[in-house]
């Protein structure tokens, strides 16, 4: 009697590692599932925020490829409108960078909209140094290396001959 219960012992502790097992598999899957989801809505938001920023570059030309000079000499409505364009750009393509890391061809998009930009972020960065901080470090970054590449800097902040 005492070996065939040392056998259900056995098969019973067997069974309670199997439940285990597949316990922690189920576990494993369900923490793959929430990052593919997170993932995928990462993905989802970024595609929309720069589909917004496309838009807006469409709506607003004068913006997407601006006279800076020009735009520094028009109202204050027009600065201000200019600056807000320039938030969501850079907004945008923080989130979409951020979001698709493996595909160079979103950070290219965004280098190449970026350029006309850059006298603005010079003055803006000399006169409201916080106003940078107010975007990820990445972001920051991507920025100083832009100004260095382009040769925009203070006093000045013209775009150089790249």
């Amino acid at each position: 009697m005492s070996q065939s219960g040392l056998n259900w012992q056995k098969y019973g502790t067997l069974a309670q590692v199997a439940q285990a097992t597949i316990a922690l598999l189920g576990f494993a899957a369900i923490l793959f599932q929430i990052n593919e989801v997170r993932t995928g809505n990462n993905a989802a938001t970024a595609r929309q925020a720069f589909v917004g920023y496309t838009e807006l570059a469409f709506n607003n030309p004068k913006y997407a490829q601006p006279d800076y000079e020009m735009i520094k000499a028009g109202s204050r409505e027009d600065r201000v409108q200019y600056e807000s364009f320039v938030s969501y750009f850079l907004y945008a393509c923080e989130e979409t960078i951020a979001a698709f890391k493996d595909k160079r061809e979103w950070l290219a998009s965004c280098d190449y909209d970026l350029k006309p930009h850059l006298p603005f972020l010079c003055e803006k960065n000399v006169a409201q140094p916080a106003w940078l901080a107010t975007y990820g470090v990445e972001t920051q970054r991507w920025i100083t290396a832009s100004l260095k590449t382009a040769s925009v800097t203070p006093p000045d902040c013209k775009l150089g001959k790249t």
